[in-house]
């Protein structure tokens, strides 16, 4: 007998499936996705396609040019800046707390992950290292013992994980992560919080000058300068 899954289920793997292409670039701003061509893509009716794309919209990915035509968002200046913003806040302050929180098992945790962007780095792999770096990260939110800053910050992954694949600098996102990784594992919430902020806004800045060029906005996603360092790019 034929197992048919179900509508729900459909709809999470089409969005799934068009929430990667985006992320991965397999689909780019300004593409548009037409419901019938993606209804014959994944083998579907219509109405999944149409509920995975209104979940796109929600989910800032996508966005109707007319009430007929929907196409992949192209990001602002502004848009990256608030997105930042948001990262910055939540991720030095998760920082903190993971270094005061953090157990044998977490730390090992955070070894294998950089384990594996050290050798996607080396292979160049970049959907590979946009994984694992989410990853790392999301780790450290967990780390941080905290449920509320994890909700707040899943509404927003998606695009934050496209915004990472944009930075194309592997090598030192990957020293900067070791860094990370031995500021929380000293125990000290301070050298944490630091060190993520200054990896925070060199990431934003790397990410301005792929999408734009240079810095259209200014500054840093706060323009706060906290991270301690002596004008290298790299906390003390």
């Amino acid at each position: 007998m034929t197992k048919i899954e179900p509508l729900g289920a459909i709809r999470e793997r089409v969005l799934a499936t068009l929430r990667q292409d985006i992320i991965a670039g397999r689909l780019l701003p300004g593409d548009r996705l037409v419901e019938r061509e993606l209804a014959d893509r994944f083998g579907v009716s219509r109405v999944p396609v149409r509920e995975a794309i209104r979940a796109l919209v929600a989910e800032g990915f996508v966005h109707f040019e007319t009430p007929r035509r929907t196409v992949v968002r192209r990001l602002s200046p502004a848009d990256v800046k608030e997105l930042f913003e948001l990262r910055e806040a939540l991720e030095v302050y998760a920082a903190g707390l993971a270094a005061s929180r953090a157990t044998p098992e977490d730390l090992a945790d955070l070894r294998e992950l950089l384990r594996a962007a050290a050798s996607a780095t080396e292979a160049g792999d970049a959907e590979k290292i946009t994984d694992v770096n989410t990853r790392f990260h999301n780790r450290i939110l967990a780390m941080a013992g905290n449920s509320l800053l994890t909700s707040v910050m899943e509404p927003v992954d998606g695009r934050l994980r496209w915004l990472t694949r944009q930075n194309e600098e592997w090598p030192q996102l990957l020293t900067e992560h070791q860094d990370l990784y031995e500021a929380i594992a000293s125990g000290d919430p301070d050298r944490a919080r630091s060190h993520t902020l200054t990896h925070v806004q060199a990431n934003y800045r790397s990410t301005v000058r792929h999408l734009f060029g240079d810095d259209p906005l200014g500054g840093d996603p706060s323009g706060d300068d906290l991270s301690g360092d002596d004008g290298d790019g790299r906390a003390r």
